[in-house]
């Protein structure tokens, strides 16, 4: 009996030594750099950089920066140093470092649409940050660890661990979706890899989500890098901004067009959306409204999300298509008529503190018909659009299309567009206009 227990001891015992091996071979990987050790390096290379109005030496705004060069070039954000692009003579640049030192900041190079600059500072022979080779070509894998660093709410410098979830799918501006809770002032500041090398920019947040943050892309900060030091004297940003603003846009309208549009039904009618993947529509009813009203409406509403960032009052480059069918209940035909001239106005934004950017806008309306197609019913058209002043064959357009075929039900179809040459508004909003049909 003894024998046998030793026997039993003596296997239970090989069985746990073996267990206990195996757990500790499985517990010891190759360790990995967490935050501790990213953040050990990153102080020096980090920067907030501050508009301050020249005046009075007070600031206005803050946000992030870092080093990506040994003779003080750093990259930060375009809407952290706008005001300055904008109104030179107005504000400045100041930088701070993580050692309290600090000093003048002097602008070289933007990139609108992609929300960044260039900028240089007084420092020299500092460490800097470099970009990941995987990242420039792309081929970060999804669910890689990344740290976002910058200066949050000026609490100092302060390091957030993410995810990496690959490019926003269904936009038409390449963004990172970063799962990590990016803060006010931490914009321009760098998202680097376990190894310190950078991934993207600090760019914006999803209000309203949890963790939902966005990264501009390496790539594109390692291009403008390139085009800053191949250019030997700094251009003037501000009629830079101009000409970057009408080579996207015009680019925008180009895949706008392009992608075409297709014919959807709304109730007896039919509209034009388009076909353009980075476009978000959504359906309202008010079939379910209490007290019940007096008609009935269904509506869809389709937006480009497209909106460039030019200054902290304009907001510029969407693209908007919705559809309204609506029918009277109890509606007499004038006061149905009363209720689609109220739902069909041109929503121009153009007044108040946007004056500064737009000239007043001027509408036209008219009837258009065509007695050779039976299937084009008779619109009731507006034309609307307001140029804007600092920015030479630009314009936003509203076009308003009610149908008049009946004295109890219509179609009110909008097409609004942002920021778009002349050629390019006429041509789409003909396609849009085309498109109003009745029947199946």
């Amino acid at each position: 009996m003894a024998a046998w227990f030793a026997i039993l001891m003596r296997g239970l015992w090989l069985l746990v030594s073996v267990a206990i091996g195996c757990a500790a071979a499985y517990a010891a990987p190759a360790q990995i750099p967490g935050a501790e050790a990213v953040y050990a390096t990153a102080p020096p290379r980090l920067l907030q950089i501050r508009t301050l109005v020249a005046g009075a030496g007070q600031q206005t705004s803050y946000g992030s920066a870092f080093l990506v060069s040994a003779d003080g070039l750093a990259i930060t954000n375009y809407h952290v140093v706008s005001q300055v692009v904008l109104e030179p003579k107005t504000y400045r640049l100041e930088y701070t470092a993580a050692d309290g030192t600090h000093g003048e900041v002097h602008l070289l190079g933007v990139d609108l649409p992609d929300d960044l600059a260039i900028v240089r500072i007084d420092k020299h022979d500092a460490p800097f940050f470099t970009f990941d080779p995987a990242a420039i070509h792309g081929d970060v894998p999804k669910g890689e660890r990344l740290y976002a660093m910058g200066n949050p709410l000026e609490l100092g410098f302060t390091i957030v661990e993410g995810t990496y979830n690959g490019l926003v799918e269904h936009s038409y501006i390449d963004r990172i979706h970063f799962t990590g809770a990016l803060n006010p002032g931490m914009s321009g500041g760098p998202a680097v890899t376990p190894d310190g090398a950078v991934v993207g920019i600090n760019v914006a947040t999803r209000r309203g989500g949890q963790l939902v943050s966005f990264l501009v892309p390496a790539r594109f900060a390692e291009a403008l890098l390139r085009r800053v030091r191949e250019v030997k004297e700094t251009p003037d940003l501000r009629a830079e901004i101009g000409r970057q603003i009408a080579a996207t846009r015009k680019s925008l309208y180009r895949s706008l067009r392009e992608q075409g549009f297709r014919s959807v039904a709304l109730g007896p009618y039919r509209g034009a959306e388009t076909d353009a993947p980075w476009f978000n529509c959504w359906a309202q009813t008010n079939a379910g409204v209490a007290p019940k009203p007096r008609f009935a409406m269904n509506s869809t509403s389709c937006n480009s999300e497209t909106s460039l960032f030019v200054a902290s009052d304009l907001n510029t480059g969407n693209i908007q298509i919705s559809h309204s069918y609506v029918s009277s209940t109890e509606l007499n035909e004038f006061q149905f008529a009363t209720y689609l001239a109220q739902l069909s106005q041109p929503r121009l934004v153009g007044g108040g503190p946007y004056r500064k950017w737009y000239t007043p806008e001027r509408c036209r309306e008219d009837f258009v018909g065509s007695a050779s197609a039976p299937d084009r019913p008779s619109l009731r058209v507006l034309w609307c659009a307001q140029a804007y002043r600092e920015f030479d064959d630009l314009y936003d357009v509203v076009l308003v299309a009610v149908t008049q075929d009946n004295g109890s039900e219509a179609l009110v179809s909008r097409l609004s567009m942002q920021a778009v040459g002349y050629d390019d508004a006429m041509d789409i909003g003909r396609r849009f206009l085309d498109a109003v049909r009745v029947g199946k």
